[in-house]
């Protein structure tokens, strides 16, 4: 049986790529209906969107949050590390997407609780087919917390 979310899931994307943006973008759209796709391009912002603070305060609360890791202003295993410490945001699901497979990158993301590690495929192609099997998977097979 695969279960079913009861309303539309939040996905925050945290990427200062636009040509990454766009493939996610790409790779999810219309693909997965019932997911609303949120963006920043920076640690900091990824704070406040997770947090609602400025011009954030009416956003919803992410049920789900693609990390890269390498940004601008703070960096992914920083904003990584703030959320897993954050009483309020902790069991939120992170999969971190990142050009990296540097093997001290991956067991940091780990060290600090990342739900999933993703190294990003160079052709557009597979990259949907990562993507789309991983939000498949966060979206249709798991249970998210909070909902």
């Amino acid at each position: 049986m695969v279960y079913r979310q009861a309303k539309p899931v939040d996905l925050l994307l945290v990427e200062d790529n636009p040509a990454d943006v766009h493939l996610v973008e790409e790779a999810l759209g219309g693909k997965l209906p019932d997911l609303n796709l949120h963006h920043v391009e920076d640690g900091e912002a990824a704070l406040a969107f997770l947090r609602r603070q400025g011009e954030f305060a009416e956003k919803p609360r992410p049920d789900i949050v693609l990390l890269d890791l390498n940004l601008p202003r703070l960096d992914g295993h920083e904003v990584l590390a703030q959320m897993k410490g954050d009483d309020d945001l902790h069991r939120i699901p992170v999969v971190i997407l990142t050009v990296s497979s540097d093997r001290d990158d991956i067991q940091r993301t780990y060290d600090l609780h990342a739900n999933s590690f993703i190294t990003k495929p160079s052709d557009p192609g597979s990259f949907s087919e990562t993507l789309n099997k991983t939000m498949t998977f966060w979206l249709k097979a798991s249970h998210l917390p909070g909902r």
